[in-house]
């Protein structure tokens, strides 16, 4: 973790940060791979909700693993709205020029509705959502919330990066946007089925796992 976390760091500030050359931010890494983290939740809970139809996953997972897994989907979510609104509420209020044309690219036209999109959606309308007990504990609501964050994660990465070359405007007949979206997704699920197929679903071996399932089928 520690060296995932240190590598994500210079991958942002190379990857990202780079395409807005002088515009300093040192919280800017921590929100993408917060992020990260939520992608990946989300992409936990969709596998939780299909792995849960088959044996043996039907035994092992119960309403509790999937209540677990929506508190920390939402706790991804508060995090990541904490740490965008203290960079935003730091920079505003410093209002320094080398700082603030990032955001004030970012609110301009079209791209002011998207921000707003994702305030109300990408963290007003899930925090309230996932506030729900029985929605957590329901596999199939809780995967689409999943699916929802997911797709909200990719508005985000395009606000954050588009602006850079568009301040003026939301260019829609950017095709790329959605083709490149596809293709890294359908590239990343190819690697990620063929390791899937060829590892166990749970821990071998595993004590706890050989007791759990006895006891569902007592």
């Amino acid at each position: 973790m520690v060296l995932y976390f240190w590598t994500m760091t210079f991958a942002t500030i190379d990857w990202v940060m780079s395409i807005t050359p002088g515009w300093p931010s040192t919280m800017f890494p921590l929100i993408i791979i917060i992020g990260q983290a939520l992608l990946g939740m989300g992409l936990a809970i969709i596998m939780g909700r299909i792995l849960v139809q088959y044996e043996p996953m039907n035994a092992l997972m119960d309403e509790v693993v999937f209540w677990d897994n929506g508190k920390l989907l939402l706790a991804f979510v508060m995090l990541w709205a904490y740490m965008s609104f203290s960079q935003w509420l730091i920079i505003w209020s410093g209002n320094l020029p080398e700082e603030i044309h990032w955001y004030l690219d970012r609110i301009r036209g079209g791209w002011g509705v998207m921000a707003l999109f994702l305030a109300i959606f990408h963290f007003a309308v899930p925090f309230t959502i996932l506030l729900s007990q029985p929605l957590k504990k329901n596999p199939r609501q809780l995967a689409l919330v999943a699916g929802w964050m997911i797709f909200m994660r990719l508005v985000d990465l395009v606000w954050v990066t588009a602006p850079s070359w568009n301040p003026e405007h939301v260019n829609p007949g950017v095709w790329m946007y959605a083709v490149i979206p596809v293709a890294m997704v359908g590239l990343w699920l190819s690697l990620f089925i063929s390791n899937y197929v060829k590892r166990p679903v749970i821990a071998l071996y595993d004590p706890r796992v050989i007791d759990i399932y006895g006891e569902a089928h007592e």
